[in-house]
């Protein structure tokens, strides 16, 4: 079952069991998988990898807002974002650990024998397709920058 899908029957579900965070959550995911579909040239099915992209993004997104509501102390605001972020989370796939993560940067900087700041474009793009969704963006980018600089 393809993540939309998924997605579709949580709906339903949380819609028969009352869960209004879970539902506002998954209806937030289903409107941008909806907007990526009506794009200009866009196909009618969205593939999981643009799908995935969009849900860390909106985890970012999501965590992004709760840190800002814990500074202007509002945790009940916060707490909302947080769990939201949780929910979309559910469909990403496990994250790699760190040193996980490493090994795979360690192995792309070997074969494409990368030496300096002027390769990493071309690193962070195979890392990408490597981990595909299993690593936020900025994470393998500061860990790519730092290997290539020592």
């Amino acid at each position: 079952m393809d993540i939309e899908n998924k997605i579709n029957e949580s709906i339903k579900d949380s819609m028969k069991s009352k869960d209004t965070i879970r539902l506002e959550s998954l209806r937030a995911i289903k409107s941008a998988i909806l907007l990526e579909k009506t794009k200009t040239g866009a196909k009618d099915q969205v593939e999981d990898e643009i799908i995935l992209k969009i849900l860390q993004k909106m985890v970012k997104q999501r965590n992004d807002s709760a840190k800002i509501y814990i500074e202007q102390e509002r945790e009940e605001l916060a707490g909302i974002e947080i769990s939201q972020a949780k929910i979309i989370s559910e469909f990403l796939p496990e994250q790699l650990s760190e040193s996980e993560l490493s090994e795979i940067i360690d192995s792309v900087i070997k074969d494409l024998k990368a030496e300096s700041m002027k390769d990493m474009g071309k690193v962070m793009s195979n890392v990408n397709i490597k981990v595909s969704g299993k690593a936020e963006g900025r994470v393998i980018a500061e860990m790519i920058k730092n290997k290539l600089m020592n």
